[in-house]
């Protein structure tokens, strides 16, 4: 089993706090930046801890899990303000891969099997607190308690995965002979709570469990920036995680005469092509150790790592060769600017263009939905899209509603023209709906990947 690297993130007031216990927003309470930052810094998920008490706080957490979901790849375990199914629904909808249940509240435990059945159990993880210090009501008993009263029947069917709270004097002894009856055999993501952090040696023979799927430590903002940094030393150790490997050597490649090989450099979301670079053989190894995209400067003969002086890091996505092993193809996170000039892309000048008919379907959607939204924001006179702004959500409905049913009679047609026409009708009017309710291409494009 690939073991993760957890980051957390905790919620308060709209901002990112330090932690449980300490509502001091981290640098400028900024979750999004600090959700991309432990992205691309090779954490492997994000747990999302939503401190807040009143619903209105609460909204405004599930707005922020949103915004990360848009920015980040990896996935999100959502905590916290779970008292109904309905709070479950919101935090899968708000793109957490997985709602995350506190096993102390009797109420999460009622509603575990209806909720594993509605979203599935690869949705739902529960929660136990076993730090040392910790304990709640229900006869004083901490959760680790509550397990050995009978986890089976509790959990299983139920979850896939268990997230447990601990520290470091419970960490270091779950695997002992002691507590050995007491481990389910549902996988736990181990997540320590406050200081000191563990050693190398500590992280390797924790994560060397069969039982651990992983480990989220707190302390990674402040002592252990370079998680693939770690994940080298944990691979090096024998643990079986998720670093960059290439499925060629640099000697299979045909470098020219300097030892060189070009890379196209390509947006990994929008495929717009950024730059185009050299690497040798000490450039390509150190991208693929770092994850971060590492050049040859011709002009000064030296290694160049992109973003290092200017803050434009381009992080790896994709690395693919062309079938001559001459050229490279990266397809990177740009953070910034690729170009020195301040463009995103180097290829930001036209020196000549015959008019076309875009025909990429993603193309042409963002393009008809990003008319829509101009004419929201900017109404023209006699515009339809207009007309049914101005009337109002139950219009868009009805229309949304009569081009479904369209669809269907021209389904029992045997020409498909008349359902392809109606099909597109009732797209645009879909894409109406989706402008009026805030909702983008990308979001829908996730939720289905997702699925």
């Amino acid at each position: 089993m690939e073991k993760k690297i957890a980051a957390a993130i905790y919620l308060k007031q709209g901002q990112a706090v330090r932690g449980l216990e300490d509502p001091r927003p981290y640098g400028d309470g900024n979750a999004e930046a600090l959700a991309e930052y432990y992205s691309n810094q090779g954490a492997d998920a994000l747990l999302i801890f939503d401190l807040s008490r009143e619903d209105a706080e609460h909204e405004e957490s599930l707005g922020i899990m949103k915004e990360i979901s848009r920015s980040v790849d990896i996935p999100m375990y959502g905590f916290g303000n779970i008292k109904r199914v309905e709070d479950v629904k919101k935090l899968i909808y708000a793109g957490c891969r997985k709602a995350v249940l506190n096993f102390s509240k009797e109420s999460n435990r009622a509603m575990l099997e209806e909720v594993s059945h509605r979203f599935g159990k690869d949705k739902i993880s529960l929660c136990l607190d076993m730090r040392s210090s910790h304990s709640r009501e229900n006869g004083k008993k901490n959760d680790g308690e509550i397990l050995r009263r009978g986890w089976k029947q509790a959990l299983e069917g139920y979850t896939e995965e268990l997230v447990v709270l601990t520290d470091r004097e419970v960490l270091l002894q779950l695997d002992t002979g002691e507590q050995e009856q007491q481990k389910p055999e549902i996988p736990v993501l181990a997540v320590l709570m406050g200081q000191p952090p563990l050693s190398p040696e500590e992280r390797s023979a924790v994560l060397k469990q069969a039982d651990i799927s992983g480990l989220g430590e707190e302390v990674y903002r402040e002592t252990q920036t370079d998680l693939m940094g770690l994940k080298r030393q944990l691979k090096e150790a024998g643990v079986e995680v998720n670093t960059y490997e290439s499925a060629m050597s640099w000697q299979e490649f045909q470098p020219d005469g300097n030892g060189l090989i070009p890379v196209v450099v390509q947006d990994y979301k929008t495929e717009e092509v950024l730059m185009v670079a050299y690497m040798n053989q000490e450039a390509f190894e150190t991208t693929v150790k770092t994850g971060r995209m590492t050049y040859w400067s011709r002009s000064r003969q030296e290694l160049w790592v992109k973003g290092l002086t200017s803050g434009h890091f381009q992080y790896v996505k994709e690395l693919r060769i062309d079938c001559d092993n001459d050229t490279l193809l990266a397809r990177v996170a740009q953070a910034g600017a690729a170009c020195h000039t301040g463009n995103k892309s180097c290829f930001y000048r036209t020196l000549l263009r015959k008019e076309y008919v875009e025909r990429n379907p993603m193309k042409v959607f963002q393009e008809v939905y990003g008319v829509i939204e101009d004419r929201k924001a900017h109404p023209k006179e006699g515009s339809y899209t207009n007309y049914l702004f101005d009337k109002g959500i139950d219009k868009i409905l009805k229309k949304v509603g009569e081009e479904a049913t369209e669809i269907v009679i021209a389904a029992k047609n045997p020409n498909p023209e008349e359902i392809k026409y109606e099909i597109s009708d009732f797209l645009y009017h879909v894409m109406v709906l989706m402008a009026e309710k805030g909702v983008t291409w990308e979001e829908i494009a996730r939720e289905l990947a997702d699925r």
